[in-house]
């Protein structure tokens, strides 16, 4: 059974910094691309960061260049996602992703969610 486990989000002041995890199993972790997506109140799932099974990090957008970074633990089956200075408008619902397995052509990879966690950036 897949499995991905995000850790519990949280309140966290203006400026301040939170790690996210996300534990899988029941899949080949490490041939998987992982990716974190967000999603606010109101507005459309948006793609964080993504990290390919090599260990690469890609397609970080604008809004999180500098400030967040991905990386993974093909040990351990985790994905994190350290977050620094947090600005208010990250608040959202944090879900993780995985897409795979690498060797397979993109059109009939699978896609996998985790359940998602609440991020709350507030004075």
């Amino acid at each position: 059974q897949v499995q991905l486990v995000e850790s519990v989000g949280g309140l966290v002041q203006p400026g301040g910094s939170l790690r996210l995890s996300c534990a899988a199993s029941g899949f080949t972790f490490s041939s998987y691309a992982m990716s974190w997506y967000r999603q606010a109140p109101g507005k459309k799932r948006e793609l964080v960061a993504t990290i390919t099974s090599a260990g690469v990090s890609t397609n970080s957008p604008d809004f999180v260049k500098g400030r967040f970074t991905i990386a993974r633990d093909n040990a351990k089956n985790t994905v994190y996602l350290q977050m620094n200075s947090l600005k208010p408008e990250d608040t959202a619902v944090y879900y993780c992703n995985a897409r795979g397995p690498a060797f397979i052509v993109i059109a009939y990879q699978t896609e996998y969610w985790g359940q998602g966690t609440q991020v709350t950036v507030s004075s």
